[in-house]
């Protein structure tokens, strides 16, 4: 049995009624016609998106298949993938929650249950919990929001504050944002009508913050501080040359006298909205003190139910509008006393959309609209991005590079964001949510063989290392050409073994050619995305193959 549109919108407006529910508990009480049973909770709702990567209207979106934690994080959530996320959780195979939540019969299930996410659907659900709970709502954005699109991209980000402001977002954190350059990123701060947050970002020279540490809001009578983490790693991550002027960085002891601050002013609550990464979360919340809940961003984990560490709820909420987070809260002496909470399957297909906002969408994308629509191949391969080990997308995207320059194996980052096209008609839009960044230019150069296994040593040392701080975003490259086994279990410098290029056992003194795009360094190649256009149009037809790392 399919849920209808009714049917959702009870979901959504009375889905956080109970506490967390036992998995078996949890798969019977999703079928539809136990969805009424639920009833609010407590004095405060708090809804929450993130990582929406600016993809304003529903889409696909396929969860990795492999999402490897090591160390103490090893086989535990936001860890699981597959049959043993839907055992963990008790759901289902072939359910909607399967369908939302994992990567399993994704072809077949998203035949079913359609597309996802959509800034329109989003906008009801939301609407209709504000009902609901008049007074007692918050809605955060933790970011990775204004950054992923082609509007995005050609707006140079007006058209998601535009959206934000919309929303009535009551507070934001950042990431990709800051990739559009100090200047413009302090434009687009003033054009909110919401505080952009964060505690750790301050000027590189003088140590003065350059935004808010936190805001205080009240609703229904409570006094909820919200503090601002932004990504910590983006010098490092993305080019330190649009943030030349700025520092970032994880900051606890900043993180701890902020949260000391606000304690001090006798809050009722303190949250956090952070963009660090679910593993990064839970250690920062394990070693600062005061903090209640965390809402979180970057890693793109949808976890359905919130992750406790300590006396910290810890939320991940998922990315590109597939979820909507809705967290209920008994708060009482300054505790919280009892919580209730569902990471919400945003299934546009089952929703009526806000007609208000699905206006402003249209005019925001209406100029563009012919271009984005462009079928520019087939695919006979589903094209996804996010795995920790590999990306068919991403594989497309080497395939073109190659052919474009001729060299013995490509390179793409492994970025997480990135629609997911089912084998059919590929648009330029499809395209461009692969690749549509402030530094989109290729290049090609030569290697030498140690100098490729340094490179890929460093990678995964920053994917695999057990300390969740030293962990500084993104899965495992992509290649196209290349073979090669990593050992989870190993240190820096000894995890890479059997590394090939097209077959040939590499050696330290060989050289090879080489090319990719997003280089921290300025590149004078054409941008990414009219290579793969182009590729595309050429090929007319396309299937690809995976050049996955072994693991031992």
């Amino acid at each position: 049995m399919r849920l209808t549109r009714r049917d959702f919108m009870q979901m959504a407006g009375l889905a956080a009624g109970s506490a967390w529910l036992t998995p078996s508990a949890l798969a019977r009480e999703l079928r539809p016609e136990n969805l009424l049973k639920f009833t609010p909770k407590g004095s405060l709702t708090i809804l929450h998106t993130t990582d929406s990567h600016a993809q304003l209207v529903p889409i696909y979106y396929r969860e990795p298949d492999a999402n490897i934690g090591v160390g103490p994080a090893s086989g535990k959530p936001p860890h699981l993938t597959g049959k043993e996320f839907l055992r963990y959780y008790g759901l289902k195979p072939g359910s909607l929650e399967a369908y939302a939540y994992s990567s399993d019969d994704y072809v077949a299930l998203s035949k079913e249950f359609g597309k996802m996410g959509g800034y329109a659907y989003l906008m009801t659900l939301i609407r209709r919990v504000r009902e609901e709970r008049a007074g007692k709502v918050l809605y955060l954005d933790t970011g990775d929001t204004i950054q992923g699109s082609a509007t995005s991209l050609w707006t140079r980000g007006e058209d998601m504050v535009r959206v934000l402001n919309h929303m009535k977002c009551d507070a934001m954190a950042g990431h990709w944002e800051f990739t559009y350059g100090e200047e413009r990123v302090q434009e687009l701060v003033k054009m909110m009508d919401f505080p952009f947050l964060a505690q750790n970002v301050h000027d590189a020279t003088w140590g003065d913050r350059i935004f808010e540490p936190y805001t205080i809001k009240t609703a229904n009578g409570l006094s909820v501080a919200l503090i601002g983490q932004a990504f910590p790693y983006t010098p490092i991550a993305n080019p330190r040359r649009f943030i030349p002027n700025w520092s970032f960085g994880i900051k606890e002891e900043n993180m701890q006298s902020v949260v000391d601050e606000v304690r001090a002013k006798k809050v009722d609550l303190v949250v956090v909205l952070s963009h660090n990464g679910v593993d990064v979360d839970q250690k920062l919340v394990s070693r600062v003190k005061g903090i209640d809940v965390i809402v979180g961003g970057h890693t793109h984990d949808g976890v359905p139910k919130p992750i406790v560490v300590g006396n910290t709820l810890v939320i991940g909420s998922g990315c590109y509008g597939k979820f909507l987070s809705r967290l209920d809260l008994d708060i009482k002496g300054k505790k919280i006393v009892d919580y209730s909470y569902r990471l919400i399957p945003v299934m546009s297909e089952m929703i009526d959309p806000d007609p208000e906002m699905e206006q402003l969408i249209r005019k925001i994308r209406r100029p563009y609209q012919k271009k984005l629509d462009e079928v520019v191949c087939e695919t006979e391969s589903l094209l996804y991005r996010r795995g920790n080990l590999d990306g068919s997308f991403d594989e497309l995207i080497c395939d073109a590079l190659v052919d474009h320059y001729g060299v013995d194996f490509a390179f793409s980052p492994g970025f997480r964001w990135g629609r997911t096209v089912l084998p059919g008609p590929v648009t330029a839009e499809d395209i461009y949510s692969q690749t549509a960044l402030t530094y989109p230019n290729t290049y090609s150069t030569k290697i030498s063989g140690k100098t490729l296994k340094d490179v890929l040593e460093d990678i995964t040392d920053n994917i695999y290392n057990p300390d969740p701080y030293r962990q500084q975003g993104g899965d495992m490259v992509r290649s196209k050409g290349l073979d090669f086994t990593v050992k989870l279990s190993g240190t820096m410098g000894n995890r890479i073994h059997d590394l090939k290029v097209r077959g040939r056992k590499v050696k330290p003194n060989d050289e090879f050619t080489f090319s990719g795009w997003a280089s921290m360094a300025e590149q004078p190649g054409p941008p990414v995305y009219d290579v793969v256009l182009d590729y595309a149009r050429k090929k007319k037809k396309v299937r690809v193959t995976l050049d996955r790392p072994k693991l031992v």
